[in-house]
């Protein structure tokens, strides 16, 4: 299950390979046309992966509670690599990171 939330708008996706490119774009690109920060929220609970990753425009809620696995340490490390911790990130380098996540975890 891969719940995404970009702004005040969520979706629920049943595995990354179901993300929907052109909701992502408009979201991100629709808050930008407006002024708004770009707030993405997104949590990944499939396989051997179950984390949530936010962006640097998004009010900070802690860390989990315990030591990522394997495949979670490659896509936080995949996250920073991105350039998703940054602000004015490209909205093509999020829907390449949900690419690239789908790979890690097969």
């Amino acid at each position: 299950m891969v719940n995404l939330k970009i702004g005040a708008n969520e979706l629920r996706f049943d595995n990354l390979a179901g993300i929907d490119e052109h909701w992502i774009n408009q979201q991100i690109n629709g808050l930008r046309k407006d002024g708004h920060p770009v707030c993405i929220r997104v949590s990944i609970d499939e396989g051997p992966v179950n984390l949530s990753l936010v962006t640097s425009d998004c009010a900070s809620s802690g860390g989990g509670g315990r030591e990522p696995n394997e495949d979670e340490n490659k896509i936080f490390d995949l996250w920073d690599e991105l350039g998703l911790n940054k602000k004015d990130f490209p909205s093509g380098k999020f829907i390449a990171f949900l690419k690239q996540a789908r790979n890690i975890i097969r």
